[in-house]
């Protein structure tokens, strides 16, 4: 089977930036290789026109068509001819595409099916945001869902919450993001940090990682990794962070991941917010790395102690499942979606971002039990071969897309 997915973003240094969406289709692309099918992904809203390969899979760059008051249209229609003529020529059978912006809204094949996979729309996320969303993003989103072929969703949350928001009825299947098992593994070990801080001695933090050895009880790191915004969660983790501190003054608190300006407020910096929540003692124990490398990530989980993620906001985080693939416990948001990943008690703990002692509180309890930090690391990574391994995410997705084709 030949497949395309329709994406703005792929985890490339071609093709820019990209986020969860682009690292799950990598990862489900890879996935579905392996099953013998061929892949092809088309990433619009690049600098210039392309195609490339990347590891077997072909990479088409796409430009945007600039025309004051139409380029929405005029892009929509290019890209409509694109996937009309790689049908037609028998480069593909079917397209998946991501419901975010609603790209598909006025994207009509002749024949080839479109399938849309819910990692979450603006209009979603505006929702657990409580903002406003634009207008006409909600109208293209909503169209795109009512048009496509099929519908999938990484989380059953996502697809009743995608229903409600929009006024809908859609039957959704339920296939989950998904990780290369054997890439996130705790094969070999870590010494030593790399990264230096991002912004060397600015925000008063001491030197050193202050990391001991991988699994030796003198290592009281916690890890946040993932966009720094709002929605997931880090104007919340300040305040969780001060009260770990005043328990365990020697724990150290990483973040790792891009700053993100504020859209509530206006201000340009994530991170220069959360500075000013910190008590003093609490920030000089905080080392912000900025982005890092895919494989700096790997490091970073394996030198941690816990990973936390106190998010508002998410449909199925890939970030949380590299980390349970890892071996590392969680302290997790319990809103919607993590029930669906995590299991209360077994994997790691969820509770909500608000509660910032009790939050704490769980942290503290599994930096002062390595016995509880083992326990939790295994059945998690368990969890992940089961469940969200390529492998068997690519063979759900696999059987999915003949039925769409076979229906059609």
């Amino acid at each position: 089977m030949k497949i395309a997915f329709l994406t703005p973003e792929y985890p490339h240094p071609k093709t820019g930036n990209s986020g969860g969406i682009g690292s799950s289709i990598k990862n489900l692309a890879t996935g579905l290789l392996a099953e013998g099918c061929s892949v092809r992904v088309l990433v619009y809203g690049q600098k210039e026109e392309g195609v490339f390969d990347d590891h077997a899979i072909t990479i088409q760059q796409i430009q945007n068509v600039k025309f004051k008051g139409l380029s929405w249209w005029l892009t929509r229609k290019k890209l409509e001819r694109i996937i009309n003529q790689l049908y037609a020529t028998a480069a593909i059978d079917l397209v998946e595409a991501p419901d975010w912006t609603g790209i598909t809204s006025f994207i009509q094949p002749k024949k080839c099916p479109i399938v849309i996979r819910l990692n979450g729309s603006d209009t979603y996320f505006c929702h657990l945001d409580h903002r406003s969303v634009k207008w006409n993003n909600k109208f293209h989103e909503k169209r795109a869902l009512q048009k496509a072929d099929a519908l999938l969703s990484v989380s059953q949350f996502t697809a009743d919450l995608t229903n409600e928001v929009f006024g809908l009825k859609k039957e959704f299947t339920i296939i989950p993001n998904s990780i290369d098992v054997d890439l996130f593994n705790n094969n070999g070990n870590n010494n030593g940090n790399s990264n230096g801080d991002k912004n060397g001695n600015d925000n008063g933090n001491n030197n050193g990682n202050g990391n001991g050895d991988k699994n030796g009880n003198d290592n009281k790191t916690i890890l946040y990794f993932g966009s720094l915004i709002r929605k997931k969660g880090l104007l919340e983790l300040p305040f969780i962070f001060n009260e770990v501190i005043k328990s365990s003054p020697e724990t150290q608190l990483v973040l790792v991941g891009k700053d993100v300006p504020d859209v509530v407020s206006g201000n340009d910096s994530t991170w220069a917010m959360m500075q000013a929540l910190f008590t003093t003692e609490a920030l000089r124990n905080v080392r912000y790395l900025g982005s890092v490398p895919y494989a700096g990530i790997k490091e970073q989980i394996h030198l941690s102690t816990v990973c936390v993620f106190p998010s508002f906001a998410e449909a199925l985080p890939v970030s949380w499942i590299e980390a349970m693939a890892l071996q590392k416990p969680i302290v997790a948001s319990n809103i919607g979606w993590a029930k669906e990943v995590i299991e209360e008690g077994l994997e790691g703990f969820l509770i909500h971002p608000n509660a910032h002692k009790q939050y704490a509180e769980k942290i503290l309890e599994l930096l002062k039990s390595p016995k509880l930090q083992e326990s939790f690391g295994l059945a998690a990574r368990k969890k992940i071969i089961h469940k969200f391994s390529t492998e068997t995410v690519a063979r759900q997705s696999l059987l999915f897309y003949k039925k769409c084709i076979a229906s059609r």
